[in-house]
């Protein structure tokens, strides 16, 4: 049986949960001898076999961003040909998904990982295209063949945003981690090159720059913590320049604030899972303050490797 896999976000290009979700998902499906898997991923060529690799539409250069995206999904549809079933993640490879089960008469499996009801603040990035891309979900939710939720929250979110759909063909299946490779692993230099203190505690961060994340938020919200507990931020890809001039602004603040006590360290570029793990072995406490989550993987990568998670009370 031949499985296409249609996602934005793929090796070694991902920027967010649902990336990770698919990066795991493919190589458990392709340790199965029964199954043929094909992947369809935005962006830069890649060189794994049965992965192939869209950049945006010539003729759509300068169009608007959910455009731009249409376009991709056209060509991914077409390259399904022969696939016997197509399972697209998030609303960039929903389009795709649903015109390769219509136009190869195939099933088509969407898995939710955010909704576009529930994430107005889009509209900042796509302008009017988050009433293109809401369009696009909304389409493929009510037309798939099964759509999976990440979480139970998520599931009844699912329902009750698109209320078309029958329940009988949403089910849950948990997003999960891999505790061999998510584990406590000190490593206090790694720390000390990223700029952190192992001898101090920390609140660590680690997300995007999107309203969904809830940074501005918890920046604010660290102006209360004690001078001695430093504040790390592994938060990079913002969704606007506005958001990231807003961030930017938050954290001289914060760092004006706590004067000679310092502590406060932002790394902005996507960090090795090495260096990752050992920043969460390091944390005091490892905040999620979204105020959109429907089932945090990073949660369960910072529990995984001991931290304490204090998160708000959102989704999942």
């Amino acid at each position: 049986m031949r499985v296409d896999v249609l996602s934005k976000e793929y090796p070694p290009e991902i920027y967010g949960g649902a990336g990770v979700h698919v990066a795991e998902l493919v190589r458990a499906l392709r340790d199965r001898d029964d199954l043929e898997t094909h992947v369809h991923a935005f962006g830069a060529q890649r060189s794994e076999q049965l992965t192939s690799s869209y950049d945006d539409l010539a003729g759509l250069a300068g169009a608007n961003p959910a455009l731009r995206t249409m376009g991709v999904d056209l060509a991914i549809a077409d390259a399904c040909a022969g696939t016997d079933l197509v399972h697209s993640h998030t609303w960039y490879a929903n389009h795709a998904g649903h015109l390769a089960g219509l136009l190869h008469d195939v099933p088509h499996v969407v898995t939710a990982h955010s909704l576009e009801p529930l994430r107005p603040w889009k509209a900042e990035q796509l302008g009017g295209g988050y009433r293109l891309s809401s369009w696009v979900e909304r389409t493929a939710y009510e037309s798939a063949a099964a759509v999976i939720a990440v979480s139970a929250a998520m599931r009844e979110d699912v329902l009750r945003s698109y209320p078309a759909v029958d329940p009988a063909r949403v089910h849950t299946v948990h997003n999960g981690i891999d505790t061999a490779l998510w584990a406590p692993r000190p490593d206090e230099d790694a720390c000390r090159r990223l700029g952190v203190d192992p001898e101090r505690p920390s609140v660590v961060f680690v997300g995007r720059i999107t309203r969904q994340k809830g940074l501005p938020l918890f920046l604010r919200a660290c102006a209360a913590l004690p001078p001695e507990v430093q504040v790390v931020l592994c938060a990079g890809a913002p969704d606007t320049p506005e958001i990231l001039a807003e961030v930017e602004q938050l954290v001289e603040g914060l760092r004006e604030s706590r004067g000679a006590a310092g502590g406060v360290v932002w790394i902005p570029e996507m960090l090795p899972r090495a260096e990752v793990i050992a920043l969460l072995t390091q944390a005091t406490v490892f905040a999620c303050p979204s105020v959109y989550e429907p089932l945090g993987i990073v949660n369960l990568e910072a529990m995984a490797c001991g931290a304490a998670v204090v998160g708000t009370a959102t989704g999942g």
